[in-house]
């Protein structure tokens, strides 16, 4: 890998990790379309760290009262109760399926699961998906001629079952085309939660999952394959990016729509499916031999 296509995927994922368009599926299509090696899951995973380092820094106030609560609550039966320490336990409990499923479907992730078509599948469905989401939480906020506005749920309402389904709709990002934010807000929207609600704890649960994930993949990077000085450069590149990212959108939620991203991700699911129909674009274009 150059340092030319490593700034290129790491300003594409700081771009895309926090917008519900996939992160995955932009990494893959850039070096697809460019003619590049796939990068891969180690490259992606590691600099996912990048971004989610940005995520730390942002949410520094909330992850340092909820670890601070969390820790007190192992010791005193007065924190238990307390709202950030319930966040600590809950975040745990909603990173229970990407760890498992990560772990088990390792073979699929780095595999069958990188073909273009399926990419472009989820891209469109998942896309469809929060569309309907995003729909039906404006509708609750508006109400209507002949409907009172509902008042949708905080995270001081979310409780082990729904904590479970967030986790279950972020392990669906497992497969490049499904977008993390993407699954947990829509899987949050649907549930009930407002769009800040759905959003702070999808950033929130991604933390130790991503973070492990990061991890992981070191341990299998260290085999002499990996370049690290393009990788750690993308890595910085995807935090700085990131960040930025994180800060503007966290504000357009509070005010817009999801539609943009909606529209988006059905038009490049269509096009990516048109492109290997007609023979543009392989099904496994930029896939690495290794």
């Amino acid at each position: 890998m150059s340092w030319f296509e490593s700034f290129i995927l790491g300003l594409v994922q700081g771009l895309t990790e926090f917008l519900p368009i996939s992160s995955s599926a932009h990494l893959r299509l850039t070096a697809a379309f460019a003619g590049w090696e796939d990068p891969g899951p180690a490259f992606t995973a590691i600099t996912q760290i990048g971004t989610e380092l940005a995520v730390l820094i942002y949410f520094r106030k909330d992850v340092a009262n909820i670890l601070s609560a969390w820790f007190r609550s192992l010791f005193s039966k007065e924190w238990r109760g307390n709202h950030d320490a319930q966040m600590g336990w809950l975040v745990i409990v909603g990173s229970i399926p990407i760890g498992v499923l990560g772990v088990t479907l390792k073979d699929q992730i780095e595999g069958p699961f990188r073909d273009l078509r399926l990419t472009a599948t989820m891209l469109v469905v998942m896309g469809l998906v929060l569309g309907f989401a995003d729909w039906r939480a404006a509708r609750d906020e508006s109400g209507g001629k002949h409907r009172t506005p509902v008042q949708r749920k905080t995270l001081r309402e979310l409780g082990i079952k729904d904590g479970l389904i967030f986790g279950v709709c972020q392990a669906m990002a497992l497969v490049p085309g499904v977008s993390r934010s993407g699954a947990t807000i829509s899987g949050g929207l649907l549930m009930g939660y407002t769009r800040e609600a759905a959003a702070r704890y999808s950033f929130l649960l991604a933390m130790p999952a991503v973070l492990a994930s990061g991890a992981y993949e070191l341990k299998d990077a260290s085999d002499g394959h990996t370049a690290w000085g393009p990788t750690i450069f993308a890595t910085v590149i995807a935090f700085v990016v990131g960040y930025a990212v994180i800060a503007w959108f966290m504000k357009f939620i509070t005010t817009k729509s999801f539609m943009p991203f909606v529209v988006y991700r059905v038009l490049l699911g269509l096009a990516v499916f048109a492109l290997v129909a007609f023979g543009v674009l392989s099904a496994h274009a930029a896939e690495s031999a290794g």
